[in-house]
């Protein structure tokens, strides 16, 4: 049973895929979208994602009192993607590393949604650039997001 939910994940993940799922680091109870920066998802142990927040205001402001750079904060409109019913920003200053496996677990359980529509390559470029702009990103996610 729970392999099953490990090959849909494996075998359709890829760069831009998107989750919606409730992250136990976070704050929030309420579940929150991840996008899967990695370019080559299927075949690395670990997944880097960064969490849609909607809180955009006050996103801006934390990043803003912390010195964080402009471009790691990536805002996203409803006609960008489809998916968000209103502006939403991507902080990459936080991402979350995880395994195909986790995710596949959440998905066994009926606690993680596969969304349909990939987030658009631009943006998640974008999202890669502002990961590797920040002070926050460690080396390890660095390597992994440049292919080394």
């Amino acid at each position: 049973m729970g392999n099953s939910s490990y090959s849909l994940i494996s075998e359709t993940i890829e760069t831009g895929s998107v989750y919606y799922y409730e992250e136990k680091e976070l704050s929030s109870s309420e579940p929150h979208y991840f996008i899967v920066l990695n370019i080559n998802p299927r075949s690395e142990g670990t997944l880097i994602l960064a969490c849609v927040s909607s809180k955009v205001k006050k996103r801006k402001r934390i990043a803003k009192s912390l010195g964080f750079p402009g471009r790691t904060l990536v805002v996203v409109s409803p006609s960008e993607y489809p998916i968000f019913d209103t502006e939403s920003v991507i902080d990459c200053n936080r991402t979350f590393e995880r395994t195909i496996q986790s995710l596949a677990d959440k998905l066994e359980k009926k606690q993680l949604k596969i969304c349909k529509i990939l987030m658009p390559k631009e943006i998640v470029q974008k999202l890669i650039s502002g990961t590797l702009a920040s002070n926050q990103t460690s080396e390890g996610v660095r390597k992994i997001l440049l292919g080394i």
